[in-house]
């Protein structure tokens, strides 16, 4: 049974009972209702704002180690890219200089990325900025670093390539005269040993015992051996590619063939005195791009600079060649 509730009235000075309708009483409870549903309310969204779920809690750390992880990988990129920018460095301005190759342009190693939207899935989120920020450097450095790998091999082939065109330059001298015991002629203008007139000798001549062993002065291609030059005798011409060929004049035999692949060092022949000549020796040439040059200049592989120095000397004293 619900309590019975008086009012005192001032008036009569005595108590009235309180008759309270339906309608009052359910007025009543919605109000108690509503205060409490709006505490309710507010209680919650305190509760929301400033204290975490155990799985907003779950997030929030995952977010912060992910956050955490993204931070050491770009310290760690910028590492990479100290490395990288050492690398490129050394590419351009090292390895393609000595191998006389053109510098990759910077244009081309920092191109970016095409498109505008190419990060449009990392939007919408808290860590947008740092998200879209190291995956293009990720990225632009998985770029530089094909640009770099590419580059690279574009190097090997130029070594190897050089390392080709050093063993092809002729480099020794055609016999064996490391103690310069053979007297060379020079290249130059000399009295010709038979028509007693001044032509230009294209050569030098080094005067040796008949059937002292003659050498291929580089790797190459013997490109003709035979007796048809015009005074050479038995000869042989080496090409060696690179726009380099020798020629070796006045053999008494040829040791080699045309189509033959020689070595540097290898016989190809041995001293006489074929053709236009007074006497054994052999009458050595170098062509460079369709020019006969000196060949003094090609024996850094034979002699010190000392004994360059006198081979020079004896070669300008020769007023006379052999052939």
């Amino acid at each position: 049974m619900s309590k019975v509730k008086y009012k005192f009235n001032t008036k009569s000075l005595t108590y009235e009972r309180v008759r309270v309708t339906f309608k009052q009483r359910f007025f009543q409870v919605l109000s108690y209702l509503a205060i409490g549903l709006v505490f309710a309310v507010i209680t919650m969204l305190i509760a929301y704002r400033f204290i975490d779920s155990p799985k907003e809690k779950q997030l929030r750390r995952e977010a912060e180690v992910m956050k955490l992880q993204y931070d050491l990988l770009n310290k760690k990129m910028n590492q990479v890219q100290i490395v990288l920018n050492d690398l490129q460095d050394r590419d351009d301005n090292i390895y393609r200089v000595i191998f006389e190759a053109e510098p990759i342009p910077t244009s081309i190693r920092q191109a970016g990325f095409g498109g505008s939207d190419r990060y449009k899935d990392l939007e919408g989120y808290e860590n947008t900025d740092l998200m879209k920020v190291t995956t293009e450097r990720l990225d632009k450095l998985t770029k530089q670093l094909y640009i770099q790998s590419k580059s690279f091999d574009e190097v090997v082939k130029l070594a190897k390539s050089k390392e080709k065109m050093i063993a092809s330059i002729p480099a020794i001298m055609p016999l064996n005269n490391k103690d310069l015991k053979h007297m060379p002629s020079g290249y130059g203008w000399r009295t010709h040993p038979i028509y007693k007139t001044q032509e230009f000798h294209p050569g030098m001549d080094f005067t040796a015992e008949q059937g002292t062993p003659i050498y291929a002065t580089g790797d190459g291609t013997v490109e003709l051996a035979d007796a048809s030059g015009h005074g050479y005798g038995n000869h042989v011409i080496i090409n060696h590619g690179f726009g380099y060929k020798t020629l070796y004049g006045h053999m008494s035999k040829i040791a080699t063939k045309a189509g033959n692949k020689v070595k540097r060092g290898e016989l190809i022949g041995y001293v006489g005195s074929t053709g236009l000549s007074t006497g054994p020796h052999v009458h050595y040439e170098v062509i460079k791009n369709g020019e006969k040059v000196n060949p003094i200049n090609f024996y850094y592989n034979d002699l010190t600079p000392e004994q360059y120095q006198i081979m020079l000397e004896l070669a300008s004293k020769s007023t006379q060649s052999y052939d």
